[in-house]
């Protein structure tokens, strides 16, 4: 079992790890997936996702991105699976469990932490999904 604490964590570096460790066989549990960041200015980002979010529903075909920080890490993360849908991605997909702060069985446990140099813009995902 691995578990990856998010705080400060570039989005796509933490969805690569987390999807290679979910491929090799390992539980991988993120946990303060809201502290996570995603490099880039705030206005660009927000636009982007707007764009993805207003794609969905009913009536339109596309993607339907949620706004809660885990879901969308979780997404992140089985974007960087081969094939989710079926195989292997799907196998490994099912191990991975994303999470807003510390869970109370998780917080004696030892965390992976990412190191990082911060970015000069930056967004986290929770001021996204608050924005969304």
């Amino acid at each position: 079992m691995v578990i990856i604490n998010a705080e400060g964590a570039v989005f796509g570096r933490l969805c690569s790890y987390a999807a290679k460790q979910a491929l090799e066989g390992n539980e991988v549990i993120i946990v303060n997936s809201e502290k996570a960041i995603m490099s880039g200015n705030k206005a660009d980002v927000l636009a982007k996702y707007k764009k993805l979010r207003a794609k969905g529903g009913f009536s339109q075909k596309g993607p339907r991105i949620l706004k809660a920080p885990d879901r969308i890490l979780k997404r992140g993360v089985r974007g960087m699976l081969p094939d989710f849908r079926g195989g292997q991605g799907r196998i490994a997909f099912k191990k991975v469990r994303c999470y807003e702060g510390v869970p109370a069985e998780f917080e004696k446990k030892e965390m992976i932490k990412m190191k990082v140099q911060m970015p000069k813009k930056y967004i986290q995902l929770k001021e996204l999904s608050e924005r969304l």
